[in-house]
């Protein structure tokens, strides 16, 4: 831990974690929040399922969209933009009383608009800390990404059903516009600029690495999303065991990331790491007893940050300084598109035979994943003897006889 204390007394780092951490916090609340709010409004899950389906659907697509864009026009400007749309998006779903249609674009506007601040943040990170802190840094920001996660949902759905869900979503707003500035302020964002990219779109997942942690990234949130749904489906969704055993499950992520935070990563680690999280999804199958499954998804957790951390720095160990931002966007819509697809696929497997078939969904998953980080563990490459600092962006040079 005093490497953790030392770390985050480093210039700037205790902010820009603070920061982007306020930035990204209604992504822990929007998706509760627009399916409480369009079910209340609609008197239709369907309908409110198929909002949030167009949210998620435009934030998959927007990721390594608007990440790119902030090599070409600059952090702030984009961020400023994204921000304010997405804030005017969510105001109008709260505000507008309109039909399903419109309150689907609505969704989709939002979605699409969403700020990318985690390409910002960890694109900004190597430019902030010596190189042989980075890794730890990563890993200090993948356990510390829990609070979104924990904090969020428990702050909506209090106030969503005490007050209103109009309410809700307007609170989101507020901490959209007021996280979103003090991110958008932090002098860091006026300190790095990201040279523009001079390949085409999309080129940056030709790297082994981008296309692993990206295809990883899916299969890890897929697991998880199918556990979350496994878990409520075992106690019903007011229930305060399914509180309990998510919050343990996002602990156990919180502690694993700061135990691992300062091993050395060898190609190997992404498997060791993966086969954690495979162990303790494992044995919620043995019994769905609340503190049995309390214990396992404890034990899964301790894998999933590092899993996230090691991700972050082989993706910038592997990829030019001007492309990590684009390479951190398609990772984030790789685990979107895994968050949706491991609760649909769990959902039906729930309807089909019980709780016990989100938890089979959630092993299939991880169990990809493990089996992918073992086959391709040649992609990955070894930060034991170097550093995760991003390769620079070179020029030629005009010289003269």
């Amino acid at each position: 831990m005093s490497g953790y204390r030392d770390l985050l007394r480093a210039p700037g780092v205790a902010r820009i974690i603070a920061a982007q951490l306020a930035a990204r916090l209604p992504s822990g609340m929007l998706a509760l929040a627009v399916l409480l709010h369009v079910e209340h409004i609609h008197h239709s899950y369907g309908a409110a399922g198929t909002v949030l389906a167009a949210t998620s659907i435009g934030q998959a697509v927007a990721g390594p969209v608007t990440s790119r864009w902030m090599g070409r026009w600059g952090m702030r400007r984009v961020l400023v933009a994204t921000t304010l749309v997405t804030a005017a998006a969510i105001a109008a779903l709260a505000l507008v009383p309109a039909p399903l249609p419109v309150t689907i674009l609505f969704g989709l506007i939002a979605g699409l608009a969403s700020p990318p601040v985690q390409s910002a943040v960890r694109t900004i990170y190597p430019k902030m800390v010596n190189a042989s802190r980075l890794t730890a840094l990563y890993s200090l920001d993948a356990s510390l990404q829990e609070i979104i996660w924990i904090a969020g949902p428990v702050l909506i759905t209090f106030v969503s059903t005490q007050v209103s869900t109009v309410v809700g979503l307007l609170m989101i707003v507020a901490v959209t516009l007021a996280g979103g500035l003090w991110f958008i302020l932090s002098p860091e964002l006026g300190r790095v600029r990201i040279p523009r990219s001079r390949r085409s779109f999309g080129r940056v997942l030709r790297t082994p690495t981008v296309i692993l942690t990206t295809v990883l990234g899916f299969l890890l949130i897929g697991a998880t999303s199918a556990a979350e749904a496994g878990v409520v489906a075992s106690f019903g969704e007011g229930a305060l065991e399914s509180g309990f055993i998510l919050a343990v499950f996002a602990v156990g992520s919180f502690v694993g990331g700061l135990a691992f935070g300062n091993i050395p990563m060898s190609p190997w680690s992404m498997a060791r790491r993966f086969t954690i999280v495979a162990a303790g999804i494992a044995l919620t199958l043995v019994s769905l007893n609340a503190w049995w499954l309390g214990g396992s998804l404890a034990l899964a957790g301790l894998g999933i940050a590092p899993v996230l951390a090691m991700s972050f720095a082989i993706t910038s160990a592997s990829v030019k300084f001007s492309e990590t931002a684009e390479a951190y966007g398609w990772i984030n819509t790789g685990q979107l598109i895994g968050a949706a697809l491991g609760s649909a696929v769990a959902g039906f497997m729930i309807d089909g035979v019980g709780a016990r078939g989100a938890m089979l969904t959630s092993f299939a998953f991880v169990l990809v994943g493990l089996i992918v980080a073992a086959v391709f563990v040649k992609g990955f490459p070894d930060l034991r003897h170097r550093d995760a600092s991003p390769i620079p962006d070179t020029e030629p040079v005009q010289t003269h006889p």
